[in-house]
């Protein structure tokens, strides 16, 4: 098209061209000697027909690429936009939906037999949650669902290249620190820690209780004072970078014949069966048939018609429900019933401290709910508390409340590590949790209503450290109709439909 464009200018140009030339001539019989140089116009003429040939002869090749077997168009194509069809589209471009687009590749029965998209509508990652998290793993739950998916991701985590290598590249390296998970719990809360690490230790996680006394002898630098009793993990807990572990995955998927996809999904094309109840009540089945791809600055969207969908947009998943209508149907109806995942904006802070604790520190977790960890070395740590509901700040914006850590962590801190006291916050930022307001635990499978939407959302804090375990578990209950390797039934939406939550028993 552009080939067009020039040739109708050059053209346009030429008339201009070849009646000025006229003009000049007939000037310079006027002016005679002095103006010689200006009596033909022939070299312009000249350079017009050598320009000319050259667009003749792009126009030529140009219409040679559009002979059966290629893909030349004369108007101009987006590349960046996503292909019209496609088997899966997976909304959310983050470490559990590019985990789940891996796992789906390597279920595959063929290679390209599954054609799958990934949607993520921030190009720059500045605002996933994914990075923006403390990048923790840890098996110190309560609900054996938890654990096991800790220990399986974990396990993943440990043989990472040889699942996410690519050829050519470097190996992955995770930057993981084995420094474990400590939390400390008050008389008060000391038998559920007790009965925690009972579940724990049944489930296959290598955890040890400490009294006031060992825990001193262990860590010298903790004031034990109000602490009753202590949980610390021995193997599989630590930290890791969160951005290289969504990268490898990305990496990797994108290798094995995954899509990416820049852009927001704005909406979905679906199909409705109205069925009847034996109480006479109707009840609207929805099928999305096609996706709505909206390209980022622009007005410019693709429909890609799809099988199936998966909600992996965390924080925002709840959005994307809402434009299935889920939520918005008569009260006390399963159409009725909101979708209970909502962003919370949670605040990470950095401080130096000198003179704090050494290369031992781990993860600990204060029964204030105040936590704490070494960020690489020279005395760098962050710190961070979820507040109370009352409190919860503003989530439409990702500033940070610096009086937040003033008012609510240091004090934690500085009783809990005396050397605390004497600290600097260096930096700050803010990320979103995908929080579930009805149990804070995963929500993992199809909503009753519409039965080719998968859910994997609603970790509110854990999906970075399931990621790995939960891409295989939704992967396969897509392929394979079900769970396999981990019985994750539980965290259905059965659960919220008959109002069961399965809350984990904290210590904070």
């Amino acid at each position: 098209m552009s080939t067009w464009r020039r040739l109708h200018v050059t053209l346009r140009t030429a008339q201009g061209l070849f009646g000025s030339s006229r003009v000049i001539q007939q000037h310079t019989w006027l002016c005679g000697h002095g103006c010689q140089s200006l009596s033909t116009g022939r070299t312009l003429q000249n350079d017009f027909f050598k320009d000319l040939e050259s667009q003749f002869k792009s126009m030529r090749e140009k219409a040679a690429e559009a002979m059966p077997g290629s893909d030349w168009s004369p108007f101009e194509k987006n590349r960046d936009l996503p292909p019209e069809r496609a088997d899966i589209v997976i909304v959310g471009g983050g470490v559990v939906g590019w985990s789940i687009a891996y796992w789906l590749k390597k279920k595959e029965m063929m290679r390209g037999a599954v054609k799958v998209i990934v949607v993520e509508k921030d190009p720059t990652y500045s605002r996933a949650s994914t990075v923006l998290s403390a990048g923790g793993i840890r098996q110190q739950f309560s609900l054996t669902e938890n654990i096991h998916l800790s220990l399986a991701s974990a396990d993943f985590m440990r043989n990472i290249t040889e699942h996410l290598g690519v050829l050519n590249e470097d190996p992955v390296d995770l930057q993981f620190n084995h420094s474990g998970y400590l939390f400390l719990a008050s008389e008060k809360a000391a038998h559920i820690m007790e009965d925690n690490y009972k579940t724990q230790r049944y489930a296959g996680a290598k955890v040890s209780l400490l009294s006031p006394t060992q825990l001193k002898e262990k860590f010298p630098w903790i004031n034990t004072d109000g602490v009753a009793l202590a949980s610390y993990g021995l193997e599989n807990e630590g930290w890791f970078d969160p951005w290289t572990l969504l990268n490898a995955f990305r990496k990797k998927a994108i290798s094995m014949g995954v899509i990416q996809c820049f852009g927001e999904v704005t909406g979905f094309q679906c199909t409705t069966n109205v069925m009847t109840t034996a109480d006479g009540d109707s009840m609207d089945f929805k099928r999305i048939r096609r996706v709505n791809v909206q390209m980022p600055n622009s007005l410019e969207y693709q429909p890609v018609e799809c099988a199936i969908v998966v909600n992996a947009a965390g924080a925002y998943s709840g959005k994307l429900a809402e434009m299935m209508g889920i939520g918005f149907g008569p009260a006390d109806t399963i159409a009725g019933m909101p979708f209970p995942v909502e962003p919370r904006k949670r605040y990470i802070y950095v401080f130096h401290c000198p003179d704090g604790p050494g290369l031992d520190t781990p993860f600990l977790i204060d029964y204030s709910g105040v936590y704490f960890r070494r960020e690489g070395l020279g005395g760098n740590y962050i710190a961070g508390t979820s507040p109370e509901e009352e409190e919860e700040p503003d989530a439409t914006n990702l500033e940070v409340d610096h009086q937040f850590f003033e008012e609510k962590v240091w004090p934690h801190l500085a009783n809990r590590v005396p050397a605390f006291e004497s600290l600097k916050v260096t930096s700050a930022w803010a990320g979103f949790y995908d929080y579930n307001t009805f149990d804070q635990n995963a929500i993992l499978g199809m909503h009753p209503l519409v039965n080719n939407m998968y859910f994997a959302t609603g970790f509110s804090g854990h999906g970075l450290q399931h990621s790995p375990a939960v891409g295989r578990a939704v992967a396969e209950l897509i392929l394979e109709g079900n769970f396999k390797t981990l019985d994750l039934s539980a965290l259905s939406f059965k659960r919220i439909l008959s109002q069961e939550p399965m809350l984990e028993r904290n210590i904070v």
